[in-house]
């Protein structure tokens, strides 16, 4: 690594007369001593000789390490740098970068954004994070904390922090998600809110009980799914929203189709469903609703066309939001899982609207159904392995986590058995 110090006060060479160094124009102007000829870093100027030595010889000792950073690569705040350069690098699913995109423009660039990467330390992440578990849940703030680690990772990889702040400093801890058992309704509650939907709105309530989907995987399905022969519906994709607000399908979570097994009695009402309400089709891209730039990406987002079976009433493709502000919360006020504690005041086009404010209840929205259907399955003694197939699980081990409490007989019925087995040894040892 090339560099050198020069006297910004003295001319290099002395006078030919007098042997001695002259003043330059800058005497007794700024600091007097300036390391140069680093390649690829601008000039950086010191009080005193001692500590120019020292800082190049530093730099040269971090650049044979392969750690050498200069601290004004870090002068770029956290907002611009976001913006400007780690964001412009993703190349995220629309599924991954429409949620990663709100949170960190909604709660990291905010809070953050105006701090130089270089001045963020351990005070600066401690108070991030108590504003942060301020406004968001555990489980958001910690994602969003994830988000903000691998934020530092690219800017340590850019040469423009020397460490992550997020993992350098002792006293900073990431936001753990308070550990929450996932919630079921009760049979009195789903006949509750059952009561209060349409028929052609309650059917999706009847899949998302009835097969554990997840809400765009409802929305997502289509006519040809149903195998009515063989008792099987196959999930096979659903549909989503970019933040752009276009719609697109893709694979259920995790990137992979599953297949569930289909009750007479979902099948019976699926039948009389399609007869009332006939399926649509409806053509919409592959994974992307970007028009492709490549005819990789062309194959990649090619427009799949299947019949779907949920509607709105004027036969269109179901935006989630709407449907849960207007189809779905309602129902759950009139059924009296949540209430209504606000109003909000829109005015458009000289119009005033006013809209409800419902009570925020992440537990009760349409997930829930999910978890009911595995708490039944489990109750009722159905194999672990097979619940989390049925569910889409990775592993069976996230379906036992999740869902441990939903099998209240597992323990007893393992201490019943080797009760029994220890009252035959016993038996059998008598005279």
């Amino acid at each position: 690594m090339a560099g050198y110090i020069e006297d910004r006060w003295l001319k290099k060479r002395p006078n030919t007369q007098t042997g001695k160094r002259e003043r330059t124009n800058l005497w007794g102007k700024g600091q007097r001593y300036r390391v140069k000829g680093i390649p690829g870093v601008q000039d950086r100027s010191f009080g005193t000789s001692e500590d120019a030595k020292q800082w190049l010889a530093s730099a040269k000792t971090d650049t044979i390490r392969g750690e050498f950073v200069d601290p004004r690569a870090g002068e770029i705040t956290l907002g611009e740098y976001i913006e400007s350069h780690w964001w412009p690098s993703r190349t995220d699913e629309p599924s991954t970068a429409a949620p990663m995109h709100s949170r960190v423009w909604n709660h990291i660039i905010p809070l953050m954004g105006d701090l130089p990467l270089r001045d963020i330390d351990a005070s600066a992440l401690r108070t991030f994070k108590a504003e942060l578990l301020s406004r968001v849940e555990g489980s958001t703030a910690e994602v969003t904390w994830v988000h903000l680690v691998t934020i530092f990772n690219a800017a340590l990889d850019d040469k423009r922090l020397l460490k992550n702040p997020c993992t350098a400093h002792r006293t900073v801890k990431p936001p753990k998600r308070t550990q929450r058992k996932a919630k079921a309704w009760r049979r009195s509650t789903v006949s509750a809110v059952r009561a209060q939907l349409p028929d052609r709105e309650g059917f999706a309530m009847d899949l998302g009980l009835g097969l554990g989907l997840r809400q765009g995987e409802a929305f997502g399905l289509a006519e040809a799914d149903f195998d009515f022969v063989g008792e099987t519906v196959h999930v096979r994709r659903q549909l989503r929203w970019d933040v752009k607000g276009r719609p697109y399908f893709c694979l259920p979570k995790g990137g992979k189709e599953r297949d569930v097994p289909l009750s007479p009695a979902l099948a019976h009402r699926s039948r009389e469903f399609f007869a009332r309400f006939p399926p649509a089709e409806c053509t919409l891209p592959w994974r992307n609703p970007e028009p492709p730039a490549t005819t990789l990406e062309a194959r990649q987002r090619k427009p799949v066309t299947v019949r779907l079976i949920l509607l709105t009433s004027r036969g269109n493709r179901i935006h989630f939001k709407a449907w849960n502000d207007r189809v779905w919360k309602p129902a759950l006020v009139a059924a009296g899982v949540i209430e209504v504690v606000g109003q909000k005041v829109l005015h458009q086009g000289g119009r005033e609207r006013r809209t409800p404010v419902f009570e925020s209840s992440r537990e009760d929205m349409f997930h829930v159904l999910r978890h009911t259907y595995a708490s039944v399955q489990l109750e009722a003694g159905e194999s672990i392995v097979s619940v989390a197939q049925w569910l889409g699980h990775s592993s069976a081990k996230i379906t036992l986590d999740t869902y441990a409490h939903f099998m209240p007989g597992a323990g007893r019925r393992g201490i019943a058995a080797m009760d029994s087995w220890l009252d035959q040894e016993r038996g059998a040892e008598s005279p």
